[in-house]
């Protein structure tokens, strides 16, 4: 049974890592036309930064298998994203900008990896489902307060005093993640937990069986779908209520942030619960249904206050997606171990979806307007959610019992 603190510790650490990382959502967007760059640019430096996420996925999957401090890991990133916020206050310029990126991009790689297994490991597989309820709902308050008070500050000082905020936030962060008791996140079980001294042999041998496996497969085609629609819509609202209502954009994207979120807090412990009761698929097709309904109302919506509301609609997406992505990944690895690797899979496909995504919407949005980029992306959204919809299997367990009985204890 973990203990109390580090439980408190973990909603804590989650917390103000999403803090941080909300500096890095649709702020951007809003500070580069600030900047007065272009929506090809923009498009151009956020494509970079999926890139570096689509190929660093699976080797730093791979790693945070490997390592033996899964704290000490996940502070080098937190710390490391801190420092590219500062850079892109600091020097606002196409090649630090690009650096700053990349650098995210790279650590966010393995922070996601790191906090999900230090659940997985604090909570064991039987309460894994409720867990990253919890950790999707602290992520979302933690998002949706740093979206209003970096709002604020972007209104009342600077676009660019978003991203001083997010570097301070770092501090909190690092506090938090001191509190967990280092024995009560290290590795408890071989097949979904990662293995500490694994080689990297052994990580690339075990993405081959990943490989072979059909539900996996089917969720990264998804996935890639999903993010190709989804990725660039909320960047391209960013930049038009910046065009239309620029004295309040950094109020209404931080609304726009805040609103989807505090659905997500409420959404998330009960997709957690209801993710046991009805399975997964039912509420992967409800997440994914919603998308292409969002990006068809910001084609037609034109008033920035109205974009806000559509904007809501990704609370549920978020919700669903928050829960079942890596609860997902520990369904299809129960039997094969390499959790991280899996989620390094379907990280390629989120990070091949939303880089295309990026440079796509920015291109349509700049040649043919921005009522053809969302019209494409909901057609986009349209055909992921038929995908789910014919080709994607259940993988819930047949019960947890189940689960705990294929895990053998690693020696």
């Amino acid at each position: 049974m973990p203990s109390r603190r580090s439980r408190w510790a973990l909603d804590w650490f989650v917390f103000f890592v999403a803090d941080i990382q909300t500096g890095f959502g649709p702020f951007v967007a809003v500070y580069l036309t600030s900047e007065k760059w272009t929506q090809t640019d923009i498009g151009l430096v956020l494509t970079a930064a999926g890139l570096v996420g689509l190929f660093a996925q699976v080797p730093l999957g791979a790693l945070v298998d490997s390592v033996r401090s899964l704290r000490a890991t996940a502070a080098v990133a937190v710390s490391a994203i801190g420092a590219a916020a500062f850079g892109l206050a600091a020097w606002p310029v196409f090649p630090l900008v690009l650096a700053t990126r990349l650098v995210h991009a790279g650590a966010s790689c393995v922070l996601g990896p790191a906090i999900a297994s230090m659940s997985l490991n604090l909570v064991g597989p039987p309460g894994i489902s409720a867990r990253l309820g919890r950790n999707a709902s602290f992520m979302s308050i933690g998002t949706g307060l740093a979206a209003a008070g970096m709002g604020v500050c972007g209104y009342y000082l600077s676009s660019q005093a978003v991203f001083y905020v997010a570097a301070l936030l770092v501090v909190p962060a690092l506090l938090a993640l001191l509190r967990i008791q280092p024995a009560e996140v290290a590795p408890r079980t071989a097949p979904v937990a990662p293995h500490p001294g694994q080689s990297w042999t052994v990580a690339f041998a075990g993405l081959r069986v990943l490989l072979r496996d059909r539900a996996l497969m089917v969720f990264a085609g998804c996935m890639v779908l999903f993010q190709l629609a989804n990725a660039a819509m909320l960047p391209l609202a960013a930049s038009m209520v910046t065009l239309r209502s620029s004295s309040s954009a950094t109020v209404m994207v931080a609304a726009a942030i805040v609103v989807p979120q505090a659905i997500v807090a409420i959404l998330s412990p009960l997709v957690g619960i209801k993710a046991q009761a009805w399975g997964r698929r039912p509420l992967l097709l409800i997440g994914f249904a919603v998308l292409p309904i969002r990006g068809l109302l910001f084609a037609v919506v034109v008033d920035p206050h109205l974009l806000v509301l559509v904007q809501a609609l990704d609370g549920v997406s978020g919700a669903v997606l928050g829960v079942l992505v890596p609860l997902t990944m520990a369904d299809v690895t129960r039997r094969t171990g390499h959790f991280n690797l899996a989620q390094g899979a379907i990280g390629c496909a989120v990070g091949l979806g939303a880089s295309i995504s990026s440079t796509v919407a920015g291109s349509l949005a700049d040649r043919f307007g921005s009522y053809t980029a969302f019209v494409a992306m909901g057609i986009v959204a349209a055909v992921a959610f038929l995908a789910v919809f014919l080709a994607m299997p259940e993988t819930r367990p047949s019960d947890e019992a189940e689960l705990e009985a294929d895990t053998p204890t690693q020696p």
